[in-house]
């Protein structure tokens, strides 16, 4: 039930475009206690929750998000996407020139320590293998029975868990840290989804059930794709964004891109 007597008009507009994702996060089992929330964040994770039933994971979108908390300003947003974004367009040859240029994962920001859940059933496959990058922490949980893995970056410590040890959806995993080891310079957790032989990186907003359409309304850094003038409407939306692979070609070398390069 919509609580319109208690919500400003900023608010509740807030409220409307975070309830499909809050309510997803609602739905995903765990199995144990969620954290005590400060004030503000139980308060915004209350007012977005307008209904309590949620979608499940489907076959064509076989993962549930990796937060046990619903969306928010106190818990975590959507930061960069997946894709051609006009960030990686500028570290194309630097930071993402390994993985096509592109930026093969997305960012959701979260204050440090926000718990992680595992997103499917599965198996760990590696903690704190820097071969994948993500530092300072990151982990690494196949999923044989999809034909994915799933793997998460920049955490705050050492996972506990060890390699062949089994995980369900919704259990504990880790948490979120910051590339910048303060907990203030850039804290978020960065999430890829690739195939079992961890070289190919897929659009995580296609295969995680969420209403990422409106988790993108209230990103924190805004949405921005980089546009090839020669082909201007080439990967211009969050779910049309080409595959990645370790090692693959520039995939974003325009020769007139939009906004231009600075000289």
């Amino acid at each position: 039930m919509r609580r319109v007597s208690t919500l400003s008009t900023s608010a509740l507009l807030f409220a409307a475009a975070l309830a499909p994702a809050a309510r997803q996060a609602a739905a995903t089992p765990a199995k144990a206690d969620p954290p005590t929330l400060g004030a503000s964040a139980a308060a915004a994770a209350t007012e977005a929750t307008i209904v309590t039933t949620a979608p499940e994971s489907t076959a064509s979108r076989p993962f549930t998000l990796p937060f046990a908390l619903a969306p928010g300003p106190d818990t975590w947003l959507l930061g960069q996407p997946y894709g051609n974004t006009t960030g990686a367009f500028r570290q194309r040859r630097s930071t993402y020139g390994a993985s096509g240029g592109i930026h093969f994962g997305v960012d959701l920001t979260a204050p440090c320590r926000t718990p992680l859940v595992a997103m499917a059933d599965g198996v760990v496959f590696a903690a704190d293998a820097m071969n994948f990058g993500s530092a300072p922490h990151n982990l690494m949980i196949d999923h044989p029975a999809l034909g994915y893995a799933t793997f998460y970056g920049h955490l705050f410590e050492r996972p506990k868990l060890r390699a062949g040890e089994p995980v369900r959806r919704g259990d504990p995993i880790g948490l979120t840290g910051d590339p910048g080891l303060s907990c203030r310079s850039r804290p978020h957790l960065h999430l890829e989804i690739r195939d079992l032989a961890h070289a190919r990186k897929y659009n995580p907003v296609i295969l995680v059930e969420a209403d990422w359409d409106s988790l993108a309304l209230v990103s924190s850094l805004g949405i921005g794709f980089q546009r090839d003038l020669d082909d201007p409407r080439k990967w211009q939306h969050l779910d049309d964004q080409p595959e990645a692979r370790v090692g693959g070609p520039i995939l974003n070398d325009f020769a007139r891109p939009w906004p231009p390069e600075a000289r």
